[in-house]
């Protein structure tokens, strides 16, 4: 039996998860899920699956491609800028940079890409669809910038020991076209795009900030050589620069593998979350309990409720998924329910 229930204008992304007719009387497992626009309601003997749609993930739209695009031309321009000038300079600082905006331009360009890939549709080979690939970018964006940082490091020793003349005027002037550039596309990106919780978007901006942090680095040099002929400024300033990149790109390596080994959502406690369950009148327990994150602001989660025999199951059932939604933001969710007659020893995951 097949019922379809559209409540509103869909595109708002409602959610509503209600019991519908006599068929939902049976214990079974339902789906709570947030990701398409429809929604509808599958009663089968011994199984419910109820789905409630409503596109909250737009963060991937027209908005967050505007202001990657954006920012991918002002970073390729500037990038251009910093090495031809750090070449003509002999600066290490503008160099650095330019080998850092490189990274960036490549890493805009896999979000854009990222984007795109996101609003392709789920496949039977592929029922997630594409989102991961989100956090495939970010996680490689984190790698190269911490193999950068590395690299301008190295290159920093070398200068230590022998610090050559650096055309520290020119540099400067440079050096302060690169920073309103990447203010500009740091502005634009936060303008048009979640920044905060779109793990993708956020790596992008790391990497801009990055960029600011490397203009104001060379920036700071160039008045030090201007001013005192202190030429090894530009070699420690470049390692200061290089410092603060690996700090943000270890956060941002450390959060995508988390995510793709299938670890808990950082927003949400598990042993919370079970106690919220098991607070339910007529919950025994709560087992083979696993909240994960398929991409960024979408968690979801799969648990078994062993409840009292006696007790209505689908009624339950819709309190559990209203709980989850309500306390927890979680809107894709599986729950399998239990009584004593088809209760089974925990699963090895």
């Amino acid at each position: 039996m097949h019922k379809h229930n559209h409540n509103g204008n869909s595109n708002q992304g409602d959610c509503s998860h209600e019991a519908q007719g006599d068929a939902l009387k049976n214990s079974g497992h339902t789906h709570g899920d947030s990701r398409s626009s429809d929604s509808h309601d599958h009663s089968h003997s011994g199984h419910s699956h109820d789905h409630s749609h409503g596109h909250h993930h737009h963060h991937h739209g027209d908005g967050s491609q505007k202001g990657l695009l954006i920012a991918l031309i002002i970073t390729t321009g500037i990038m251009l800028l910093e090495f031809f000038g750090g070449i003509v300079t002999n600066s290490l600082a503008l160099l650095s940079d330019s080998g850092h905006m490189l990274s960036d331009a490549v890493s805009l360009l896999l979000s854009l890409i990222a984007i795109r890939f996101a609003l392709k549709p789920a496949s039977p080979r592929k029922t997630y669809g594409f989102y991961r690939f989100e956090i495939l970018a970010a996680c490689f964006n984190g790698v190269t910038l911490f193999a950068i940082a590395l690299f301008i490091m190295w290159e920093a020793f070398h200068r230590f020991v022998d610090p050559p003349v650096v055309a520290s005027g020119t540099m400067m002037w440079i050096a302060c076209i690169g920073l309103l550039a990447n203010l500009l596309s740091a502005w634009s990106l936060m303008r048009k795009g979640d920044v905060k919780n779109n793990l993708n978007l956020r790596s992008a901006y790391l990497h801009i900030l990055g960029d600011a942090l490397g203009s104001i680095g060379a920036i700071v040099a160039g008045l030090l050589m201007l001013l005192f002929s202190w030429y090894m400024a530009d070699a420690i300033i470049s390692v200061a620069v290089s410092l603060l990149i690996l700090k943000s790109a270890w956060s941002l390596i450390q959060h995508t593998v988390h995510i793709l080994m299938e670890g808990t959502p950082a927003s949400i406690n598990q042993n919370e979350v079970k106690q919220a369950l098991e607070s339910i009148e007529g919950v025994i327990e709560i087992h083979d309990l696993h909240i994960w994150t398929i991409t960024s602001g979408m968690d979801s989660l799969s648990c078994h409720l062993l409840i009292e025999d006696q007790v209505d199951g689908q009624a339950l059932l819709q309190k559990a998924i209203q709980l989850l939604e309500h306390d927890f933001h979680i809107q894709h969710s599986t729950v399998q329910i239990e009584t004593s007659l088809n209760f089974h020893q925990p699963l090895k995951v």
